[in-house]
């Protein structure tokens, strides 16, 4: 160790590790604990080292303000405490304020329609990840909901379509459908079916009549191309 080093741990010790008589009644240690540290003590206690807030700005500003002194909306200040001290009272703060809303939501969502997409096997461990990318939107001019997704199993060259009304009342024609890629972009129809076949990477809305799609080249070669597309949904 250089004498530069020896100086500075010397310092630190006689900074915070000062004896201080006025906590002798206090339980546990008689000295002033190491600043930061105390904060992350999950415990009620106070601070044995409370941080000095005058001059604070903040605190001044509150002071004067005769509208903010008292106002609701403002977190207490819990100076002499810890931060699990003030995270505990934030949390309850919060998990009130969130109650209620959750309980109207709850009671106002209900199931509109059930649709069996595939069946996975009794161990799901080995069951792999078949659904993929799902993006809403939502066409207010026609009230109806859309959900775009993939499925990766056998039909990575296609895209699902699922349209509902807002009305759950209502049903819609073609209310799930699948767009195939495959070798649409081929230059005629005597091309190999494999040797141009593509897979969508993702897709979303372009707007209420246009579905954008990022397609990629299945063939397992160098430069796989992409090609980014714009479908009309009609």
């Amino acid at each position: 160790m250089t004498q530069k080093d020896i100086t500075f741990v010397a310092d630190f010790l006689t900074e915070h590790f000062n004896e201080a008589p006025e906590l002798y009644n206090r339980k546990g240690k008689y000295f002033n604990v190491e600043r930061v540290g105390q904060y992350l003590k999950d415990e009620d206690d106070d601070l044995v080292s409370p941080p000095n807030t005058e001059g604070n700005q903040w605190f001044n500003f509150l002071k004067d303000s005769t509208h903010l002194k008292e106002s609701p909306l403002l977190f207490p200040y819990y100076p002499e405490k810890s931060l699990h001290f003030v995270k505990r009272q934030m949390e309850g703060i919060i998990d009130q304020c969130l109650q209620k809303p959750a309980d109207v939501i709850g009671k106002s969502v209900h199931q509109a329609v059930c649709m069996s997409l595939y069946k996975i096997s009794q161990s799901e461990d080995s069951t792999p990840r078949l659904f993929k990318l799902p993006f809403l939107w939502n066409d207010k001019t026609s009230n109806l909901h859309y959900v775009l997704f993939t499925m990766l199993e056998n039909s990575i060259s296609k895209i699902h379509i699922l349209r509902r009304h807002t009305d759950t009342s209502r049903s819609v024609n073609n209310g799930i459908l699948a767009v195939e890629f495959g070798n649409f972009l081929n230059n005629s129809i005597n091309e190999i079916s494999e040797s141009r076949c593509y897979s969508c990477l993702d897709a979303h809305f372009y707007d209420d009549e246009t579905v954008t799609v990022v397609l990629k080249e299945s063939v397992q070669q160098e430069g796989k191309e992409r090609v980014l597309a714009q479908l009309p949904l009609s």
